[in-house]
C-alpha cells in the first residue's frame, strides 16, 4: 500500500517541485506539460508550458503534482490549511538541513524540537503555500 500526496497549483508547479528536488535529492520519473498531451485535450497557448504530471520519489514514497490550468474548470487552486505532506527524513542533520530549505521564504509554523511523543518534530509552510510536518524518529 502506498499514500503519495498530489499537489496542485497554479502556475508554479515546476518551480516548486524543482525545489523540492533540490531539497529532498533524487531525479523527477516524469515531468510532462500540457503541450506535452494529446491534441484531443485542447489545452489554451497559455496553458501548454504548464505541468501537467511531475512525480519525484522521496523514499518509499512519491511527491507528485500538477498546475491547474486556467483553460480548464475547476481552477484556479485555493490554498488552505487542510493538507500537510508528512515526512520522515533518515537523519536528525537531514531533518535540520531539509526544514532549513523549505522553510526559507515560507512560515516556520513550529521550530524544529524534541516532541513529547518522542520524535524530532517541527512544521513549516513553504513559499508556495504547501504545508509540511517534518518528523524524525531515532538518532
Amino acid at each position: 500500500m502506498s499514500l503519495d500526496p498530489y499537489l496542485h497549483f497554479n502556475g508554479d508547479c515546476r518551480e516548486a517541485f524543482e525545489h523540492y528536488r533540490a531539497v529532498f535529492g533524487g531525479e523527477f520519473e516524469v515531468l510532462q506539460t500540457f503541450g506535452d498531451g494529446p491534441d484531443e485535450m485542447q489545452v489554451a497557448d497559455q496553458d501548454k508550458a504548464r505541468v501537467m504530471h511531475v512525480s519525484l520519489p522521496l523514499g518509499s514514497s512519491t511527491l507528485m503534482g500538477s498546475d491547474v490550468p486556467t483553460s480548464f474548470p475547476g481552477g484556479p487552486v485555493t490554498f488552505g490549511n487542510n493538507v500537510h505532506v508528512s515526512y520522515s527524513p533518515a537523519s536528525r542533520a537531514e531533518c535540520d538541513r531539509q526544514f532549513a530549505a523549505l522553510s526559507e521564504g515560507g512560515e516556520v509554523t513550529m521550530p524544529l524540537q524534541e516532541a513529547f511523543w518522542g520524535s524530532y518534530f517541527g512544521s513549516c509552510t513553504d513559499r508556495f503555500g504547501v504545508h509540511w510536518m517534518f518528523n524524525h524518529r531515532g538518532e
